[in-house]
């Protein structure tokens, strides 16, 4: 029964796994690719499946955030222990994001322009929405009567959270057509506003950054799905809450292409494919659908069966993302940029894909060599 928990859940693993290769797809046919192969079809698909791993990471992050919540209140700390646990964590992978991008400028020193450092990368944004997250359960903990509640305290807290989440996801999709045009808050400093709505130091927001509006909300979406998977409903019900979960998913894309099918427009500037609440809940649909496959194909299918490259780069997202990087974009790419046709730079995805799947195998290896190394010198130090 103890390995129950992961077996059911290495579906959110596999996931992740799946955001790391779409992510490196787009990246090495972004930068390798020549002349009219970066206008064929074939590229245009790339391009395509590059829209998933972003929304991917941050859904994926608020459910892991509310699995670590869930935790907390099974061991009975108090709503500020659990603030302070989970904004430290957001802020040390804020501190990450801030780190990886004065690390590109001092690679790059000499040709990266100095803006560079406060550009708003996915890293950031994840710290971001992990110290939101925090704050808002900190605060309906603080607030909601069912924490004062010992007895009855969890099951009505997760339900207290989840409906803030779904309300703070649903306000940030709403406001972002209005904070990207005509409530910008250009009182700011460029390199504040460039959090709400991505402007950078160009003068209008930048649909390749990744600002909190819109794309926080995503984590909040990830967020309430996850205390859904704690429930008494989704426990019991097993392949009946993700047959729920599926039928949700096309609920949310049917909806969300009949309202773009009306002629009433509430906002005065109106871009479905980056700022519309309409392309949103789109997206939100297709991330519950790709939730349903992952957890069938990984109940049923060959997910588990032996060894899961998928499963295993979920485990070691971070890391791999952080590498990758520099060996496609940076002072060490292994191709040179723009130089590839279809089938050079699919040969370099494949290297790429290679070179990051020994590097998980050998992080996980060596992280299981320290631990075992930790445990041994405890267990020789303990006083007999």
């Amino acid at each position: 029964m103890a390995s129950a928990p992961s077996s059911r859940l290495a579906y959110i693993d596999w996931l992740r796994g799946l955001a790391c290769l779409l992510m490196f797809q787009t990246h090495c046919y972004d930068a390798w690719l020549r002349g009219s192969a970066r206008n064929s079809k074939f590229a245009m698909w790339s391009q395509l499946g590059g829209t998933f791993p972003a929304p991917l990471f941050l859904f994926l992050a608020g459910i892991s955030f509310a699995l670590v919540v869930d935790k907390l209140l099974v061991k009975g700390l108090t709503a500020g222990q659990i603030a302070r646990t989970t904004i430290r964590r957001g802020a040390e992978i804020f501190a990450l994001g801030i780190l990886f991008r004065i690390q590109e400028f001092a690679i790059a020193l000499g040709w990266a322009p100095w803006s560079d450092l406060f550009r708003v990368d996915i890293l950031n944004t994840i710290g971001v929405a992990i110290m939101l997250m925090g704050a808002m359960c900190w605060a309906v903990l603080r607030i909601s009567p069912a924490s004062r509640d010992l007895t009855n305290s969890q099951g009505l807290s997760r339900r207290d959270m989840l409906l803030v989440a779904l309300l703070v996801s649903a306000t940030m999709a709403a406001t972002t057509p209005l904070l990207w045009t005509t409530w910008r808050p250009r009182f700011l400093p460029w390199e504040l506003e460039t959090y709400i709505n991505g402007v950078h130091n160009l003068g209008k927001p930048q649909p390749w950054l990744f600002p909190i509006f819109p794309w926080v909300a995503f984590a909040f979406v990830g967020l309430a799905f996850g205390f859904l998977l704690l429930s008494e409903f989704a426990r019991k019900g097993g392949a009946r809450f993700f047959i729920v979960s599926g039928l949700a998913g096309f609920a949310f894309i049917y909806l969300a292409k009949f309202l773009d099918s009306r002629s009433l427009q509430i906002y005065p500037v109106f871009d479905f494919w980056h700022t519309s609440p309409e392309f949103f809940m789109m997206r939100v649909g297709l991330l519950l659908l790709l939730t349903v496959l992952a957890y069938a194909w990984c109940r049923w299918g060959f997910g588990q069966l032996g060894f899961s490259p998928m499963i295993q780069l979920g485990k070691t997202s971070l890391l791999v993302y952080w590498v990758h990087i520099e060996l496609v974009y940076g002072k060490f790419s292994i191709l040179p940029r723009q130089s590839q046709n279809i089938l050079g730079a699919s040969c370099g995805l494949l290297t790429i894909f290679l070179a990051m799947l020994l590097l998980s195998l050998l992080r996980t290896k060596l992280q299981g060599r320290l631990t075992q190394f930790l445990t041994w010198n405890r267990s020789r130090v303990r006083p007999t």
